[in-house]
């Protein structure tokens, strides 16, 4: 075999392989799929090591991503041609209760079978082509309760169309300008003395205004610190669908510094919109330090944010690894002061026994509005409903 011919066989496995992540739901476009080819003509396969490290630079963004680049790189050229659909029996077993080993395992058994191949009837030839939807009614209502961190590839693929569906209804908050009502409470004197000129100055009528109101803007502070990394990349699908109808929204990340995301989701496109972040936010997959990086928010996008009044959410599960708990539980009592409402999502909630122990989580409960769930679609879409109701706290 000539050096050509190896060239093109190395492309076509590095591109197959790309493929492989790309269905076990890492974002792989043809732009790195181009690079990774690239990159492995460079080095060549004469050193793994080496070889192992150029893909990886050239196909994950993130440390959270390099455990399932990590198993599928050991699978796949070790044995390219081990795409049997029992390979979930070669897949590497991890300990007992390692949710994020056997959820990676169980996303690369998917992403290596072959495709279902449906063979011709000749015997059927002229009966109509009937169109089996991938998810039935009953399947979508299972997947609404399924937790994100246990779904498969193709079951988070599907939920994130449902994710696009998603809306929020938020409470309206009154503005300073004036508006005629029949039923205002306020006497509206320029609108009366005008209608008086029509019964020679007599006030026959007397009209009344009552206060314009507008939709509470929505300002969002997601985690994506290592501990919250099963969780984020969903939930900002949820908010790039809550952003697509919601006007006034300003989103954040956090994890060891506070990263402004709202021009980058932005975009139409949802799964463009989310790669900007990652490539926008320096911290993914980090620490956190959740009283460091309210503190930024407070000082610095406060004002100007939470003057007018706005519904806060905060998603993240509590774990701060700063010892500064007094600093935390400042910020979130700064926080609360500065806005209509303040609800907390909280991913650990998805537990039926779970117990505020964490330091962080102690620090921070007291000062939210609400405290609710955030692992599936079912909780983001009961969310909806809570902020619908919620009433408007004066602010102080």
């Amino acid at each position: 075999m000539n050096t050509q011919q190896e060239s093109s066989r190395l492309a076509r496995n590095v591109m197959h392989f790309a493929r492989i992540l790309r269905g076990a739901g890492l974002p792989i476009g043809p732009d790195k799929m181009l690079n990774a080819v690239e990159a492995a003509s460079w080095v060549g396969v004469a050193r793994q090591e080496d070889f192992r490290a150029a893909l990886q630079a050239a196909l994950i963004d993130n440390a959270g991503q390099r455990e399932m680049f990590d198993q599928a790189f050991r699978l796949f050229w070790r044995d390219p041609t081990a795409l049997q659909p029992g390979l979930n029996a070669i897949l590497p077993k991890g300990k007992a209760g390692a949710r994020s080993e056997q959820r990676i395992a169980q996303r690369l058994a998917s992403a290596f079978a072959p495709p279902k191949s449906v063979q011709p009837d000749a015997d059927h030839a002229e009966t109509p082509l009937e169109i089996d939807a991938a998810f039935s009614y009953s399947q979508r209502e299972l997947l609404r309760s399924k937790d994100f961190d246990s779904m498969t590839a193709d079951e988070l693929g599907e939920a994130k169309r449902m994710l696009r569906g998603l809306r929020l209804s938020l409470p309206d908050v009154p503005t300073r300008r004036y508006a005629s009502a029949s039923g205002g409470t306020r006497l509206d004197l320029r609108s009366t003395m005008r209608r008086s000129l029509r019964s020679e100055g007599e006030w026959v009528i007397q009209c009344k205004r009552n206060r314009r109101t507008r939709p509470s803007a929505l300002v969002v502070l997601c985690d994506i610190s290592g501990s919250m990394a099963r969780y984020s990349r969903m939930l900002l699908h949820f908010v790039h669908a809550v952003g697509s109808e919601q006007r006034r929204l300003h989103a954040f990340t956090f994890g060891t510094r506070l990263t402004n995301i709202t021009r980058a989701l932005r975009h139409r496109d949802v799964d463009r919109a989310v790669a900007d972040v990652s490539r926008l936010v320096p911290d993914w997959s980090g620490g956190t330090r959740i009283g460091e990086c309210l503190h930024d928010f407070n000082w610095v996008w406060g004002r100007r944010l939470l003057a007018q009044g706005a519904v806060v959410l905060v998603i993240t599960d509590g774990l701060d690894c700063s010892d500064a708990e007094r600093d935390l539980e400042e910020e979130m009592m700064r926080l609360r002061r500065s806005c209509l409402q303040l609800v907390w999502l909280n991913p650990l909630l998805r537990f039926e026994g779970f117990q505020p122990r964490a330091a962080g989580i102690r620090s921070m409960l007291p000062h939210v509005d609400r405290f609710l769930p955030a692992h599936n679609i079912a909780s983001l879409t009961d969310l909806g409903r809570v902020l619908a109701t919620l009433p408007n706290r004066a602010l102080h």
